[in-house]
């Protein structure tokens, strides 16, 4: 089953190359190439066939990158080439030696990268790290089961843990988790969402009522006009470019809001089509809106007003008089807010023309389908609740939710972190799933709201969380404040990670540690009852099955849900009415549990069976329908604020790299800006670097300006001239994360505002690339 390591192609940072700006295409042959090549090199021809063709398909496994629904008649090649990524990184056969935990410390593996730590391979049996000691050593799962289960017992209170979810977890093993936990006493449970769409929750639960997308799969392709705001998915949803390209062919228009232009945002080379791999393939946005970050509500309120203005000049034409009056209130009070709108505060806030804001105003009024879809650009922000809030009373203005083509649509970036949610992983889990939990199970769950991600950081930090348990995920590596957060969890007394391979998280450990391995969504799941599956969520609310296809790395591998019913059994126990050995031995049980507890899941066994799986409820969607305290949707006034920047800094925003998912790192490139053979970068405007004195390609030191009396710094990093929005950079996470304070966070939803950073530039002492300073993560200093 094994494999010889492939190469690990560590890079020392000190030649990084920089090409000439961003790419005008994206897809195309290339991707196919950067796709494959890696696929065959790490799995081999048939593991590669096994895992790669059966990924989205309907007897296959859902792809572990990013939320992107299934089409309903789906290709021989339904994967793109990020997802290609992240299916070999999980299932290579390479996998790590019982004597690899010996050979190296804690601390040593603390020195290395991301990268470095992927690259060696699957996690095939637990080891735990006693207190006092600097090693990993393998032990029994029976063992594991039991330090675990003892530590977890031993504490005053449940609520003195906390446990973190990954959106990669199924249904199944999601809805056991929180079972888990709050059958312990707790409902101490972050995740992932916490840090990217946490903000899209709030703002449409609370204007809407459901914070989920309003729109179906279909809905894209029958769009007049689609907005991306704050979003990049030829590198983040690649599958997402089809369905543009369906809107562009259909006769749709199509406007990019962002302040760095992509590739995927301009053309696209679509490789199952002809005209995708001798032809020019197809222009993605018509108009594109290089915005300053932190403009965008400024943006959405200009263009409501223009709406709102073509109805003052032709009453009763433009509004959708009928849909407002039935279902939406505010109307009056947003008309009167927005009549006030200064537009000179508006123009420098997004750094547009009053020409480009009109353009957009005038292709959303001549839309009768409008689509505004976006992603973390806007999510983590300052103001990201209130900006949200913003789109929402654009598109309830004329209509545009609940009608075919037309809606409101958030594009979660991690798998399943839609369905982790619908299965009950939040810390604050609204009572009526509280009370349908303690019913089915007979007991009664903790009402009181747990912490999440940034609130666990910050009670570890002062001895309030003594154990961190993490389903899945990296949270030291994603959350803001990289030292803050480090000097956090090594306050913990233990430390638990369930996880397919190494990551920076399990270098940063509490006193004890211990890594549970798991198998991943490509390997096949036999159980005492036989073969079983698993189920996800998409962004469009679709659940469908997941089956592995090719046999686990290792046979000492248990599943998710397998584990987490380990740990119910001894932690938990008889405690509440749950089956925990059924569970482990057949999913169908967990499924059943789900039908009665989970809206909108009832049969879900029988339902997850039929073609295709089947679409949850969606009132706003369905049938016009918002489940707000009055039954209507909200159209809401918010306070227009300025990022204030000032002279000598700039507004950072962090970015993913096109060989990366989330933190995962799969390489040193980033094809599509031209840089290779480093990530230690930071993107300016040429026209801001020759303002601040520097030039293209000097080493600078990056310092957050923030007067909370401590320093964030990262060192070493080289600095490309690029096209972004003027007063603008941007540098890839999780490298920059050190910059962001750990408090700076969205109002309302908590979530870190890695999109508005204020830095200062400075040139770092010496320029002699062999003194480049590189310290894993980032080359960061905090003091």
């Amino acid at each position: 089953m094994t494999r010889k390591n492939p190469r690990i192609e560590e890079v020392d940072e000190q030649d990084i190359e920089a090409g000439d700006g961003p790419k005008s295409w994206a897809a195309g042959i290339p991707g196919v190439l950067h796709s494959m090549m890696p696929a065959v090199e790490h799995m081999g021809l048939d593991r590669t066939r096994r895992t790669v063709l059966k990924m989205n398909q309907k007897d296959g496994f859902d792809c572990p990158s990013c939320a992107w629904p299934d089409p309903h008649h789906r290709k021989a090649f339904e994967f793109c080439e990020n997802g290609a990524k992240a299916v070999t990184w999980e299932a290579t056969p390479v996998v790590i030696a019982s004597h690899f935990w010996a050979e190296h410390s804690v601390s040593e593996l603390r020195s290395r990268s991301e990268y470095w730590l992927g690259m060696q391979g699957r996690l095939t049996e637990p080891v735990h790290k006693p207190a006092g000691e600097d090693h990993y050593r393998p032990v029994s799962w029976d063992e594991a089961i039991r330090i675990i289960g003892t530590k977890l017992k031993s504490l005053d209170s449940p609520d003195h843990a906390a446990f973190y979810t990954s959106g990669r977890t199924s249904n199944e093993a999601a809805f056991l988790y929180q079972l888990f936990v709050r059958g312990y006493g707790t409902n101490n449970l972050p995740d992932c969402s916490n840090m990217c769409h946490e903000s899209s929750g709030w703002a449409m639960g609370q204007t809407i009522g459901i914070g989920k997308a309003t729109v179906s799969f279909d809905d894209y392709a029958m769009a007049d006009l689609i907005i991306i705001m704050g979003q990049n998915p030829g590198t983040n949803h690649p599958r997402m470019l089809t369905e543009l390209e369906a809107c562009k062919e259909n006769g749709g228009r199509i406007v990019a809001v962002n302040p760095l232009p992509e590739a995927g945002l301009r053309r696209y080379k679509n490789p199952q089509k002809v005209k995708g791999i001798v032809g020019h393939g197809t222009q993605i946005a018509d108009q594109f809106l290089q915005i300053r970050i932190g403009g965008d509500m400024a943006l959405l309120q200009a263009v409501s007003k223009r709406v709102l203005d073509a109805e003052a000049r032709n009453p009763g034409t433009v509004l959708d008089h009928a849909f407002l009056a039935e279902h939406c209130e505010g109307l009056e009070e947003l008309t009167k807010h927005l009549a006030e709108l200064d537009e000179r505060a508006v123009l420098e806030a997004t750094g547009l023309r009053t020409e480009d804001i009109d353009e957009l105003a005038d292709r959303y009024l001549k839309a009768e389908r409008v689509i505004i879809t976006w992603a973390m650009g806007l999510t983590q922000q300052k103001k990201a609740v209130a900006t949200i809030k913003e789109i929402i009373n654009l598109l309830l203005l004329r209509g545009n939710i609940g009608k075919p083509g037309a809606g409101a649509s958030p594009i979660r970036g991690h798998s399943n972190v839609q369905g982790d949610r619908t299965m009950g992983i939040w810390e604050q889990m609204p009572q009526s799933f509280m009370e349908a939990l303690g019913n089915e199970f007979g007991f009664e769950p903790p009402r009181e709201h747990g912490t999440d991600a940034v609130e666990t950081i910050n009670r570890m930090r002062d001895g309030g969380i003594k154990v961190f348990m993490a389903l899945g995920g990296n949270l030291v590596a994603a959350i803001s404040d990289t030292h803050a957060a480090e000097a956090a969890m090594e306050q913990t007394e233990m430390t638990v990670q369930i996880s397919t391979k190494l990551n920076r998280s399990h270098t940063v450990t509490g006193a004890e540690a211990l890594i549970l391995p798991t198998m991943g969504r490509t390997e096949i799941d036999i159980q005492e009852s036989g073969p079983q599956f698993v189920s996800v969520e998409d962004t469009v609310c679709a659940v469908h099955p997941s089956w592995g296809s090719v046999e686990p790395v290792s046979h000492t591998l248990l599943s998710e849900p397998a584990i987490v019913s380990l740990l119910g059994k001894e932690v938990v126990g008889n405690r509440i009415n749950a089956d925990w050995d059924g569970f482990e031995k057949n999913y169908d049980l967990i499924r059943d549990h789900i039908s009665r507890v989970v809206a909108g899941c009832e049969d879900y066994n029988e339902r997850i069976r039929q073609e295709g799986g089947f679409i949850l409820a969606n009132g706003p969607r369905d049938s016009r329908t918002f489940p707000t305290p009055t039954g209507k949707a909200v159209l809401t006034v918010n306070e227009l604020e300025h990022i204030e920047r000032p002279v000598g800094t700039l507004i950072l925003q962090s970015i993913r790299s096109h060989d990366q998912f989330n933190t995962t790192i799969y390489g040193h490139d980033d094809r599509y800006r031209g840089i290779k053979k480093g990530r230690h970068v930071v993107f300016v405007n040429p026209e801001d670097i020759a303002e601040l004195g520097l030039a293209d390609g000097q080493y600078v030191d990056i310092r957050g300006e923030y007067q909370d009396g401590v320093e964030r710094m990262v060192r070493k990093f080289r600095l490309v001239s690029y096209p972004t929005a003027r007063g603008c950079a941007a540098a890839y996470y999780p490298e920059s994360n050190v910059l962001v304070p750990l408090n700076h966070t969205a109002e309302g939803s908590n979530t870190p505002v890695s999109k508005a950073v204020i830095v200062r530039l400075e040139p770092s002492p010496d320029q002699t690339p062999d003194a480049a300073e590189r310290v894993t993560p980032g080359a960061a200093q905090a003091r």
